[in-house]
């Protein structure tokens, strides 16, 4: 299984930037990928995440309104899109996966892609 994460950039508070997950050699619907991001002195933490069995989204709090996941027809390519974003939200983003829903949402998928830096000035 490999992941590949792009899409992350420079821009400014309350713009938006749409990241992709690429994602090959599941051999089945059953797994579930994730977003999660990392900030200079902070640990990681979860941003959302979508079960690719049901089709069920999730979002942390923080990101809650502003930000959408999402995946393409294929099931090959997720997406999150970014919006009204803040400084808060500068982070290394990075895609995991997991063909067990749990381990994504505990922060612990099988799998995981680069990060791709995301920086919000102010």
């Amino acid at each position: 299984v490999q992941l590949q994460a792009s899409g992350g950039g420079l821009v400014q508070t309350g713009g938006s930037l749409r990241l992709s997950c690429a994602a090959s050699g599941f051999t089945s619907d059953a797994y579930a990928i994730g977003w999660f991001r990392q900030a200079p002195g902070k640990e990681r933490e979860w941003v959302s995440i979508i079960d690719f069995l049901s089709d069920q989204t999730y979002y942390a709090d923080s990101v809650e309104g502003r930000f959408a996941i999402s995946r393409d027809v294929a099931k090959t390519t997720v997406y999150l899109d970014m919006n009204q974003l803040n400084v808060d939200d500068t982070a290394v983003y990075s895609c995991g996966a997991d063909t067990g829903l749990r381990a994504v949402i505990a922060g612990h998928p099988r799998y995981w892609g680069q990060g791709t830096q995301v920086t919000v000035s102010s």
